[in-house]
């Protein structure tokens, strides 16, 4: 009767949640509405609901592998480690599409091959060019000319890349996780298919899956961006100096790698579209800016490319045309080597996604999960750069593939915390930060309740070599509303990441200004700075 239809609704009502129909159950178990059975449909939950299967047995089933991992980067590493210690039988597939200039590299991802690690030794490498030129101020006497070999730095980079892929091939085997060198795709969604560089392909099922693909650079899609230009991808095995440099984009990867060849004695030029380090302090990012520019870099503001077209030679000139942001003014400039910087893009397009059901922000391709990690599949999880909304670290990714891995086999509950993160940019002034930017404390908290100290300082070893004076600068951002807790903390000085490491603990341990002045500084060191009293 119409009575009892309403008692049976008010009863699913109480039991799901749901008021519209359908109501579908399977097996006694809720799936939810039309749209939700139809995505159950997709990702294949639907027929292990059918079959009797749950989230609970699916181990149960005949899989080749318990966990897959399609990436060989920082976190893909660390979380097929982790599960292969917890005695899972673990696959991890990477294959590394060449740039267009034909640029390849072995296993370890962006941050061991393109990224973190030759960075810094080429930053090292600059650094080491500014300590000689103070050297002589400090009494060392050399009479010959100082010059640097591009040849020799990129053959000693590259060679400790080479044992550091080395090294984690060892590693993988040592704790018997299946590395394959080969493009995985998903064809179902507990099925890929694993494409190698002879085009040979095999398939490989699993019942979860771990994706830790990151992200490549992006370019300009102007004419001759791909042909003639090359971008971080290429530069660290770049097999010549590459001489007079336009660096296109205002992104931390933009200014560092500006700032190291310009170090190394080269003539480069930044080309900026709009503001520095965007997402970043913007007092701390112009104050880097600046630096570079007072030593020799020089900067086109508000310019974007329109076309770059080969003079002569390889590596020859490059001709780039570029147009101001602001008005109908055209430029042109001359240059032997130009590199794009303008951002990454996440590498899930094109491994069959939508064969998996998993849900895609279609405006970047980054991969929208839960604080678990776990994508609108509940048996495929996504770490690294390619995640919605988190940071783009290496030790982010490594962190939270472990504490995935710990929680999938080791009975852990600990998740990745992606708040006060600490980490530094290594233009020439380097520049360390954790927390908030003052701009988005403002924005959080109004300008009100918030209270920035800050100090101008002059390092030691400045001194006697008589540079900088009083050009490194640090501040902090309390919550006035939360006994002056430090939501923010930026440094710009020397040894940044070093400096800024032990603040981030204390951050993470919920500092407060008293306490930050309570504390004893370590003298003489620039770390001591945040313990005196700031203006």
């Amino acid at each position: 009767t119409c009575k009892e239809g309403t008692n049976y609704q008010e009863m699913l009502l109480e039991l799901t949640g749901q008021k519209t129909v359908p109501n579908v159950f399977i097996n006694k178990k809720h799936v939810g509405g039309c749209d939700k059975t139809m995505q159950a449909h997709r990702d294949g939950s639907l027929q292990r609901l059918l079959s009797g299967q749950t989230e609970e047995n699916q181990e149960d089933q005949t899989y080749d592998y318990d966990l897959i991992v399609i990436g060989g980067g920082s976190g893909g590493l660390a979380c097929s480690k982790e599960a292969a210690n917890l005695g899972k039988k673990v696959m991890v597939l990477d294959f590394v599409e060449p740039t267009p200039k034909g640029t390849t590299w072995g296993l370890g991802g962006t941050c061991v091959n393109v990224g973190c690690i030759p960075k810094k030794l080429m930053h090292q490498t600059a650094l080491l060019g500014t300590a000689l030129q103070d050297a002589r101020k400090f009494g060392w006497e050399f009479d010959e000319s100082v010059k640097h070999n591009w040849e020799t730095m990129k053959t000693a980079v590259n060679n400790y890349i080479g044992s550091l892929n080395w090294g984690y091939r060892v590693a993988l085997k040592d704790k018997n996780v299946n590395y394959v060198n080969a493009y995985a795709e998903f064809v179902e969604p507990h099925k890929i298919k694993a494409t190698n560089k002879r085009k040979k392909e095999t398939f490989y099922t699993a019942a979860k899956f771990v994706l830790a693909t990151g992200e490549r650079p992006r370019y300009l899609d102007i004419p001759g961006d791909r042909e003639y230009c090359i971008t971080s991808d290429d530069l660290f095995s770049l097999p010549y100096c590459p001489g007079k440099t336009l660096v296109i984009g205002a992104s931390y990867v933009a200014l560092e790698c500006g700032g190291f060849l310009a170090g190394l004695g080269l003539d480069v030029t930044v080309m900026v579209r709009s503001i520095l380090l965007r997402g970043f302090d913007q007092d701390m990012a112009n104050r880097a800016g600046d630096h570079m520019e007072e030593h020799g870099v020089k900067f086109i503001r508000k310019f974007v490319p329109v076309k770059v077209e080969l003079e002569a030679g390889t590596p020859g000139r490059l001709k780039v045309t570029a147009k101001s942001t602001e008005t109908d003014e055209i430029m042109e400039g001359e240059y032997n080597t130009v590199l794009i910087a303008v951002g990454r893009n996440a590498c899930t397009e094109r491994i069959g996604l939508d064969k998996a059901g998993v849900r895609v922000n279609p405006k970047n391709g980054k991969i929208p999960v839960n604080d678990e990690e776990q994508t609108n599949v509940p048996h495929i999880y996504a770490i690294g750069d390619i995640l919605e909304g988190k940071w783009e670290l290496t030790p982010v990714a490594i962190q939270a593939g472990k504490l995935l891995a710990r929680r999938l086999y080791g009975n852990s509950t600990l998740k990745c915390d992606y708040i006060n993160v600490p980490t530094t940019v290594f233009t020439p002034m380097e520049y360390g930060s954790c927390g908030l930017p003052e701009e988005r404390a403002v924005e959080l908290y109004g300008l009100e309740n918030i209270e920035v100290y800050h100090s101008l300082f002059w390092p030691l070893e400045f001194t006697v070599a008589n540079r900088d004076n009083n050009k490194c600068y640090s501040k902090i951002i309390v919550n006035k509303l939360d006994n002056e807790r430090v939501i923010g903390f930026h440094y710009l000085g020397p040894n940044a990441g070093e400096v800024t490491q032990g603040f981030g603990a204390a951050m993470k341990c919920g500092i407060t200004k008293e306490q930050l002045d309570g504390t004893i500084g370590i003298h003489p060191t620039c770390a001591e700075v945040e313990h005196l009293k700031f203006s």
